[in-house]
């Protein structure tokens, strides 16, 4: 079984139920599905609500490993993304020796702003932690102390591994950034981190086709009583 974990904000549900059927069509094995949704984690996520951040899912995250009871591995993704390839592939890119595989990115983003008009902020290993591949049994510094304390870097810079060695690196074409790199048809799945094409602002990006049509298979009924305006 395939552990998955995808942020989800309301403000753009229609990104989480995309990227579910993008995944359920290529698939080749069971999966099991989670939404990381606030309301859900009520009981366990004391962060305060007033920190600066672009999602709802920014560092809820990191509870995965406390979510699986610090045993077996778990994927964790960005709610903006799109496969184009069978997440099979790459659950078996894990490597026990490490914490977590990650693609690491070295860019500056071309922009200032994101979606929404939310800043875009420049720091090292920046969308690193949009996909990650968690050994959940070598995470145990994520324990709730230390979740409801740890700041946004030392999160998402994975300053709670212990050594660099023990972040894995995943191929580019697994977290493909959209308006970040320049197009190319060597991609598994893209990521549009710069704002996804469901936003009007981001209607015509690159492989904004190939988003809408997974839509249209996502709201897909037999005999459909289902209209769009």
């Amino acid at each position: 079984m395939i552990r998955v974990f995808i942020g989800y904000d309301p403000k753009e549900t229609v990104a989480y139920h995309v990227l579910v059927q993008s995944i359920l069509k290529n698939a080749s094995q069971p999966i099991a599905i989670t939404p990381l949704a606030l309301h859900t984690l009520k009981e366990i996520y004391n962060r305060p609500l007033n920190e600066k951040r672009s999602t709802d899912f920014t560092f809820s995250r990191f509870y995965i490993p406390y979510l699986c009871n610090y045993t077996g591995w778990a994927l964790f993704l960005d709610s903006d993304m799109l496969f184009d390839a069978d997440i099979a592939e790459l659950w078996q890119l894990r490597d026990e020796t490490k914490t977590v595989m990650v693609v690491k990115h070295d860019y500056t983003p071309k922009n200032g702003l994101k979606f929404l008009g939310n800043p875009q902020t420049n720091y090292p290993k920046k969308n690193w932690s949009s996909l990650m591949l968690l050994n959940c049994s070598k995470c145990k510094a994520l324990n709730l102390n230390y979740l409801q304390s740890a700041t946004g870097l030392m999160l998402h810079q994975f300053k709670w591994i212990e050594s660099e060695a023990s972040i894995g690196n995943l191929p580019i074409t697994w977290n493909y950034l959209v308006g970040e790199y320049e197009p190319n048809a060597d991609f598994k799945n893209l990521h549009f981190t710069l704002g996804g094409p469901y936003f009007k602002a981001y209607s015509t990006s690159d492989y904004a086709e190939q988003w809408h049509q997974t839509f249209l298979e996502t709201i897909y009924c037999q005999d459909s009583a289902i209209q769009l305006t």
